[in-house]
């Protein structure tokens, strides 16, 4: 018997929850959720920590960076990959993409180039939903995110299932362009915009650390803003 969309929503939920449980002290001991002396100005964000990071100022634009390269991938043509240490690795295309749960939030975009574009509005898909669909190993605990362009850059498994960590498709509004990442890209809010893949076309599940494009430059590998953790 096929299985309802309901039944669906509740499966993915509940392996949300159970991925969620196993990470849940990590996630709270994070900097970005318990630094008792965060760096920074301007008033408290969502998460009690200051509104702009040290060294950051706003902007009200959002300036472009990427490798020199911008892959022109259509909708048709997109997909993700999950896979590595997992026990279901899986494939979605876009269709599959959006039948999944959509999220909406609101967040701030911080770049390691000192610029902080805040309270945008974003929708898609939340990472850890889709890292529950394939149901990590036990002993992952890296997560790798892999571009079109060839860009790659690590992150700790805890930090990708926050709840504001999400792939998205969407920003205030408007489908998210090409120069920006579209038609989806990993957004990162409580780490350097950088731990955000654009152009996302895989996530690789790690048992042990291994470096990303600009960690191996001499980025640091955990990207914490409100610490100024910039550089290795």
């Amino acid at each position: 018997m096929a299985e309802s969309a309901d039944e669906r929503q509740r499966r993915i939920v509940e392996a949300r929850l159970r991925l969620r449980e196993r990470h849940l002290a990590k996630m709270q001991a994070s900097p970005s959720l318990s630094d008792p002396r965060p760096l920074g100005s301007g008033r408290p964000n969502r998460h009690g920590m200051p509104k702009l990071p040290p060294g950051q100022h706003g902007t009200r634009s959002w300036p472009v960076l990427d490798l020199g390269v911008k892959p022109d991938v259509s909708k048709a043509q997109w997909a993700l990959r999950v896979d590595g240490a997992v026990e279901q690795p899986l494939t979605l295309d876009w269709r599959a993409f959006c039948e999944l749960p959509q999220v909406e939030d609101v967040s701030d975009f911080h770049c390691v180039t000192t610029w902080s574009l805040l309270d945008s509005t974003w929708r898609g898909v939340s990472v850890a939903t889709v890292l529950a669909l394939a149901r990590p190993l036990d002993a992952a605990e890296h997560v790798m995110a892999h571009a079109s362009d060839g860009y790659t850059t690590n992150l700790a498994l805890f930090e990708c299932l926050k709840d504001d960590v999400l792939l998205v498709h969407t920003w205030n509004g408007q489908p998210l362009t090409r120069e920006h990442g579209g038609p989806v890209r990993m957004i990162t809010p409580q780490l350097y915009a950088w731990k955000g893949a654009k152009w996302i076309n895989r996530i690789e599940l790690l048992t042990e650390n291994k470096l990303g494009f600009w960690e191996l430059r001499g980025y640091s590998d955990t990207a914490h803003p409100w610490r100024d953790d910039r550089y290795a």
